[in-house]
């Protein structure tokens, strides 16, 4: 069971180092689920991921606090709107923007409705 959740941990990771760079894809969810996994799996990795520059205060913040920080938090709206605009310059259905509208409207809503940080 340990490699299963080792390989989900490796798989989160990439995906989130990938978000790093690409600003369609969320790193900080995927850095969150490689926390999770690699603390069932490897503590070696667990700790590593803890103390790393990019990833590990995001974590540390959630974990204690359950908190985004406003930057992640104004990043992430950006892709939001980027994204749906691509949507409607793209010609998308208008079935297909109402619903992925309506679906980035509950994450944002989400996102801000977190705290900024220590309270």
């Amino acid at each position: 069971m340990r490699y299963l959740w080792a390989s989900a941990g490796v798989l989160s990771l990439l995906l989130g180092a990938i978000g790093v760079v690409l600003p369609l894809i969320p790193t900080v969810p995927f850095a969150l689920l490689a926390a999770f996994c690699f603390a069932r799996s490897s503590e070696r990795m667990h700790l590593w991921l803890l103390q790393h520059r990019i990833f590990g205060p995001a974590i540390a913040n959630w974990n204690a606090h359950g908190a985004v920080s406003p930057s992640s938090k104004r990043a992430a709206t950006f892709a939001c709107a980027i994204v749906l605009t691509a949507s409607i310059v793209f010609g998308l259905r208008w079935q297909l923007i109402v619903v992925q509208a309506v679906t980035l409207a509950c994450v944002l809503f989400f996102l801000w409705t977190r705290p900024n940080g220590q309270r």
